[in-house]
């Protein structure tokens, strides 16, 4: 477990994605595994099928974070262009690996089924290890602090809990929700001055709608369980004061 939190970024990879033909839902199920292990997810970002777009968010992604972690774009159609992006990203040549092409064959047996499509779903950067997929065999990978994955959720998450292990641990990030019965705008101020009385608690609020009307539900999370305690009274004790 480490004393500084390692930090993540999520890459998104789709024009469907952009398009709102697919919903993203990956980016909300690594955030929540993230948040249990102690890494502290500092970005997600969403890119066009297109590589050049992929190269700079990679670099940019892979320079200022201890991981990043990306989803969709390799499968075996043409616009399935993510491995030859991180490769380039590296400047490594992509090609047909062994063990992945194995992995394939375990899945079709027969070599006419092997067709060139699914043999795309083989081509890995030079010097990258694979993340096993026990769903559909085909391979993730990883390359350096860059972990590719695919962007069907059920393989997604398959390959996820490959990779998990594999990330620097640390402290979880607790949380507590506190229910206002209040609208946000009535204890926005009361609640900055909470905030600034914890300053090492993260303290947010989330307005919502009920049978009532407008609500808001005030969020505590740290690291540090006697220090989220005594900010969520100083939370509980300032709304008493407010009705």
């Amino acid at each position: 477990m480490t004393d500084t939190p390692a930090t993540a970024a999520v890459l998104v990879i789709g024009d469907e994605v952009l398009s709102g033909r697919t919903r993203d839902t990956n980016s909300g199920h690594i955030a929540q595994r993230l948040t249990e292990i102690g890494v502290d997810l500092k970005e997600v970002r969403v890119v066009a099928d297109d590589e050049a777009a992929i190269v700079e968010a990679l670099n940019a992604l892979r320079a200022r974070f201890t991981y990043v972690l990306t989803t969709g774009g390799i499968g075996p159609t043409h616009d399935d262009i993510t491995a030859d992006a991180v490769g380039k990203a590296f400047g490594v040549a992509v090609d047909h690996d062994p063990r992945a092409v194995a992995m394939l064959r375990e899945r079709f047996a027969d070599p006419a089924d092997l067709n060139e499509g699914r043999l795309r779903m083989a081509r890995i950067p030079f010097g990258a290890d694979l993340i096993a997929n026990s769903v559909s065999k085909a391979p993730g990978f990883r390359l350096a602090n860059v972990f590719v994955m695919a962007g069907v959720p059920s393989i997604m998450a398959a390959m996820l809990d490959e990779i998990t292990p594999l990330l620097a641990h640390g402290a979880p990030v607790l949380s507590e929700t506190i229910r206002a019965d209040a609208k946000e705008g009535d204890i926005a101020s009361p609640l900055a001055a909470v905030q600034t009385a914890h300053p090492g608690v993260a303290i947010g609020s989330y307005p919502f709608m009920d049978a009532n009307g407008f609500n808001t539900n005030v969020v505590v999370r740290s690291r540090d369980a006697e220090a989220l305690a005594a900010a969520a009274d100083a939370v509980r004790a300032m709304l008493a004061a407010l009705r």
